[in-house]
Formats: C-alpha cells, sequence, structure tokens
C-alpha cells in the first residue's frame, strides 16, 4: 500500500496464519483511497517500528551476553511452563541464581509481594491484599502465569482453570505466579529440571469423588449405573 500496490484482492491475499480465516473481511477493510500523505505518515510509522526492533535485538544481544555464566539456571528455569529465555533472564536478573539467601521458598514468594495479607478476625479469615513487594518480578510472574495457562495437558494450566471457575481469573493468575516462584526455587535449590504433575493431577487426587459425582447425574438422568474397572486389550 505503501508503494501505491491498490489491488484489495492482491493485499488480502498476503495474509497469514490465521488471518486467512478473515480474507472477505480484510477486502472490505483494505476498499478505500489512500493519498500520498497517508503514505508518508504509514512508512514514517514502519520506519519507528524498525527502529525500535533494531533496540530490542541489540538489548537482547546484550541480555544474553552477559547472562552465559548463568546458563545452568537458565535452563532449568526454562522447562517451568510459561518460562522463556527472557523470563529467565529477567529471574535471573531480580533473585540471582543463590537461593541460600532464602530460608524457604514461602520467604521468597513473601519478597516477591505473592503472599496475601492476614485478615482475620473473630476467627473468620477474610480477604487480604497482597503484600508489598518486588513489582518486576511479581509482574513477570504474572505474565508467565498467564502463559502457563495456555498451554496444554499441565499442571499449571489445570491449577489454573480449576481455580479460575471459583475465584475468577485474576486471583487463580495471582496463584499460579506464586506456584512457579516455588517451583522456580525447588528447581534451583535442588538443581533438577522441572517435573510436571500432568494436566490431570486434579481428576487423579479426586478420583473417588468424581465417580460418586457422575454416577449421581447418571442416577439423576434415569440411568442405572453399574462400575466395573476397564479392560486392557492388547492389539
Amino acid at each position: 500500500m505503501i508503494d501505491g500496490q491498490t489491488d484489495v484482492a492482491m493485499l488480502a491475499d498476503m495474509a497469514r496464519g490465521r488471518m486467512r480465516e478473515k480474507i472477505v473481511r480484510l477486502r472490505h477493510a483494505l476498499t478505500g483511497h489512500l493519498t500520498a500523505h497517508d503514505r508518508l505518515l504509514l512508512r514514517k510509522l514502519l520506519d519507528q517500528v524498525d527502529f525500535l526492533d533494531g533496540k530490542i535485538c541489540r538489548f537482547e544481544s546484550e541480555i544474553r551476553e552477559r547472562s552465559k555464566p548463568f546458563q545452568e539456571a537458565m535452563q532449568l528455569w526454562s522447562t517451568i511452563p510459561g518460562i522463556n529465555w527472557l523470563s529467565a533472564a529477567t529471574l535471573l536478573a531480580e533473585i540471582g541464581p543463590n537461593m541460600q539467601q532464602f530460608p524457604s521458598a514461602g520467604h521468597l514468594a513473601s519478597w516477591a509481594g505473592l503472599c496475601p495479607g492476614n485478615n482475620e478476625s473473630g476467627g473468620k479469615r477474610k480477604s487480604g491484599k497482597l503484600r508489598l513487594g518486588n513489582p518486576w518480578l511479581r509482574s513477570l510472574l504474572c505474565q508467565a502465569a498467564w502463559a502457563a495457562s495456555r498451554t496444554k495437558k499441565t499442571y499449571l494450566a489445570a491449577q489454573f482453570h480449576r481455580l479460575a471457575a471459583r475465584r475468577g481469573g485474576k486471583q487463580a493468575n495471582i496463584a499460579v505466579a506464586h506456584t512457579i516462584l516455588v517451583i522456580a526455587y525447588h528447581i534451583l535449590k535442588e538443581n533438577r529440571p522441572y517435573q510436571g504433575l500432568g494436566g490431570d493431577y486434579f481428576d487423579r487426587i479426586r478420583a473417588q469423588s468424581l465417580k460418586r459425582y457422575y454416577v449421581r447425574r447418571l442416577q439423576g438422568l434415569g440411568l442405572e449405573v453399574t462400575l466395573a474397572p476397564a479392560e486392557f486389550r492388547q492389539k
């Protein structure tokens, strides 16, 4: 468009990935008239994007270079769902590679501001705001929690969806962020990669209650239910 291309069909056909499902809508959106002034402004905007992309690449290169002495810690952290190399580098910058400075994972979570406040009165526990802590670390972990919630068949995704159904997405995100930090603490302290419990972990620990629940549901539909162990046959 900046170079003067006005064929709407050709422009829409340049879409890639999921945008190809919207080619018809793209054709409608691209129908119009661009003046020389419009093209000038678009070129300036693209130049600004290229300039910022270049600065980001240079910063990332510098981060990679300075984090080379700590590659082992970063590789261990990168085994956690939702944590990529840049997230691992940020963890390294905020908490360091030595977990001995924190007596426990709870101390680290409290320092990061991922522990709820203690608000109890008359023997009743009320909701408490998060403690003040490291805002950059907490922001990183919340972003990692959102990423982990979108992974397939993982414990962290199962934890998020289980809590989101009862408490809402924001509280579920904070809980998963807390879990990620606890995992990161133990991974580095024990020097071993992350081993997930699996996306069906909560179903496994609640197997009996789930059986009773589904039996009651089926009986409520007027069906007679008989439970028997599944037979495994070799093909």
